[in-house]
């Protein structure tokens, strides 16, 4: 086994645009598929930006680009452009590195990889190890990366972490291919590179965690305005909401509905660093959600929305055998391919198709069916005449 402290990784800290574009010359001078990480400062900060970019070619690198000082990444996307990019868990990366004007024409995700393959750990470290002889230390993954300047030894943690990557991806390409694989693995690193953005939602304060417990307008509009207030100071001092008061603080002080700031004050679930220094601030927020006319009606639904499953027994009883039905069948097909369940359907995938099964239920129907849901291909192809033979015997 290789200690972290033992691998020599010369690495360089780009902060400026002369030494980026320096950088992408030499990157694109350099051969094979090309190792991609990003740092955010997640719990830290009001965004989940990129606060550093590692990239890695064997012949180039690693560099660290400091995104602060820079003002465009556009020669290092050109430098970029076509290549194959090496990602772990790809999908918390892509949206700050689109930020960035990165985005990947071909994608490795080494991390869901490990899934198809049914590894037991599939994390970084987990798999360097398993797979490299390599002892990662991860002290620094969930670190404040905003912070300025950057320990040196945050710095040596990050260039690590990409630098392995391609000989990782190698690894990991050799097993896909001998578990017969790889193609599982081409459709859903596709499915990920372009996956769409999510839609922001016009009301974000519904997503508060706990807010089910607020059964009236009234309390509604009051965890209304506290969030936008919170929101906006967030914002204002680029600080992650949750650190100013959390969601439970802001749904016990609407469920409460206190008279004065006093009460407000004295509510013993209302905490969080701002609590009591921004009281001011909080209390304003509550006095125009108790007199505003615009009050909050019952949450839109969705159209496409199916009742919770775990209703379905009394709801929908033959749904509910079919359910179990199907979920046994494609548990079993998951176990048998040494593929995570949920890798190999997506359980919401599953659930829409046994509540609103196609009208002939053979196989070519229900492949359809999923492939509208978004299921790949190879999916489509190992669970539809599973479910199509489960479907035929519950008949």
């Amino acid at each position: 086994m290789v200690e972290q402290s033992e691998l020599d990784t010369q690495w360089s800290l780009i902060t400026d645009d002369a030494g980026l574009a320096h950088a992408a010359a030499l990157l694109a001078d350099a051969t094979g598929p090309i190792g991609v990480d990003a740092e955010r400062a997640s719990g830290f900060t009001y965004g989940a930006e990129a606060y550093l970019v590692q990239v890695y070619r064997r012949g180039a690198g690693p560099f660290l680009f400091d995104p602060i000082e820079i003002t465009s990444f556009a020669p290092l996307a050109a430098a970029l452009d076509g290549e194959e990019w090496i990602l772990h868990a790809a999908s918390q990366d892509i949206p700050c590195l689109d930020e960035l004007g990165l985005h990947p024409d071909r994608l490795f995700d080494t991390e869901l990889a490990a899934r198809l393959l049914g590894y037991d750990r599939v994390g970084l470290g987990a798999i360097v190890e398993q797979l490299l002889g390599i002892h990662l230390e991860k002290a620094h993954s969930a670190a404040d990366w905003s912070q300025r300047p950057l320990p040196e030894s945050w710095l040596e943690y990050a260039a690590l972490d990409v630098a392995l990557l391609p000989d990782l991806r190698d690894a990991i390409a050799d097993d896909l291919d001998a578990q017969g694989k790889r193609e599982y693995a081409v459709q859903e690193f596709e499915a990920v590179r372009t996956r769409p953005q999510k839609i922001k939602s016009p009301e974000p304060w519904r997503k508060l965690s706990g807010a089910h417990v607020l059964k009236t307008p009234r309390s509604l509009a009051l965890a209304r305005e506290l969030w936008e207030a919170r929101d906006a100071l967030a914002r204002e001092r680029d600080i992650a909401p949750g650190r100013l008061i959390p969601d439970s603080s802001v749904v016990a002080a609407a469920a409460a509905n206190p008279r004065s700031k006093g009460d407000l004050a004295r509510i013993p679930n209302f905490k969080g660093r701002a609590s009591r220094t921004e009281i001011d601030r909080w209390w304003k927020a509550i006095l125009v959600g108790k007199t505003t006319g615009n009050l909050p009606g019952s949450k839109p639904r969705d159209p496409d929305a199916i009742p919770h499953h775990r209703g379905w027994g009394q709801r929908n009883p033959e749904a509910a055998e079919r359910l179990v039905a199907a979920r046994a069948a494609v548990e079993a097909e998951a176990e048998r391919q040494g593929i995570p369940i949920e890798n190999l359907l997506t359980p919401d995938h599953l659930r829409r198709l046994v509540w609103r099964p196609p009208a002939d239920r053979s196989a070519e129907s229900i492949a359809l069916r999923l492939k509208e849901l978004g299921a790949r291909e190879w999916q489509l192809g190992i669970v539809a005449p599973i479910l199509a033979a489960v479907f035929v015997d519950l008949r």
